[in-house]
């Protein structure tokens, strides 16, 4: 009798079995010529040659989409066994799915402009107000492009511009001070991967997090490269930042004009680079306003009132 072994991988077993095997249990009677058994994240069949190769084929499509998805349900592995696409294939426009099986999508016309200019340049500028989605969806573009295996990393970066990136008075080790500034990065993630799998690809360093100084001296090959609030970057820091892109790779710079935490005298780097890089082939700038924002009403209310508020004073203050 031929036995065949199918490894599950880059997915968590848990969610391919199902609670209390409920999945498992479900494939088993879908195919009762085979003898499948379950161990860790290796499924061990024998039986029919046919419905083997069946089996094999189908549960590989299940591993694929849970992979994408994050979930499926007994509905999708009927559709799969019987060859139908799934009433998640059919969705239109998504990037990805988090955890919970949600769709993340462009939610604007200033947020699908970012997604259109990501897959037609290598680097995209994106500037905007508070709640945005700025950093969410280039997050989302790169979860998609390291799933779709286009780039091998993904490799995000901060200004630790609180502590001046010296960072030796903060308690605690290297990682422990400078994790408070990246721990936006690590809450949109943790959003679209399962805690298992992210915790392992950082392991292997197939997601990176890093403050902006320790971008210096390296070359980015194969990735995407997200450097988020990059309104806090001087000239020189955000000059070394761009010249850092490999081949194979693809930048995007986030920031907030209004939110500039620089000293008072000190031009912000992002401001600077796309006065010098607008225009240029391969590179594009993408401008979000209070219509894409996507966080409780009253944050579109308050940039609303203190963008009237600045420009009020700057009217005031002008000769």
């Amino acid at each position: 009798m031929i036995e065949k072994h199918i490894v599950l991988d880059d997915i968590d077993p848990v969610v391919f079995y199902g609670v209390g095997n409920i999945h498992l249990q479900m494939i088993k009677s879908l195919f009762p010529k085979v003898r499948v058994v379950a161990r860790d994240n290796v499924i061990k069949v024998l039986g029919d040659e046919e419905q083997m190769a069946k089996l094999e084929e189908d549960v590989e499509n299940m591993r694929k989409h849970i992979s994408k998805y994050n979930v499926i349900s007994e509905e999708d592995i009927l559709d799969i066994v019987n060859g139908r696409q799934t009433k998640t294939d059919a969705g239109k426009g998504v990037l990805v799915y988090s955890v919970s099986g949600k769709p993340i999508k462009s939610r604007s016309r200033n947020q699908q402009l970012l997604v259109d200019a990501f897959n037609k340049n290598d680097m995209v500028f994106a500037v905007g107000p508070a709640g945005t989605g700025k950093t969410y969806l280039s997050i989302a573009l790169a979860v998609k492009a390291l799933k779709a295996k286009e780039v091998k990393k993904i490799i995000l970066s901060r200004p630790a511009v609180e502590a001046g990136e010296k960072l030796g008075f903060l308690p605690g080790d290297m990682k422990e001070k400078i994790d408070p500034y990246l721990q936006p990065l690590y809450d949109s993630l943790e959003d679209m991967i399962p805690a298992v799998k992210l915790q392992d690809m950082m392991d292997k360093h197939i997601i990176q997090i890093a403050p902006l100084a320790f971008m210096r001296g390296r070359t980015l090959n194969d990735a995407i490269v997200i450097l988020d609030e990059a309104q806090n970057t001087s000239t020189a820091q955000i000059r070394m930042f761009l010249t850092r892109l490999g081949m194979n790779s693809k930048m995007i710079i986030t920031g907030d004009l209004t939110q500039i935490d620089l000293s008072y005298n000190q031009k912000s780097g992002l401001k600077e680079a796309i006065e010098i890089l607008s225009g240029t082939e391969g590179i594009a700038v993408v401008k979000l306003d209070q219509k894409d924002i996507v966080r409780h009403k009253l944050v579109t209310r308050i940039v609303t009132a203190y963008d009237t508020y600045d420009k009020a004073k700057k009217i005031k203050t002008t000769p």
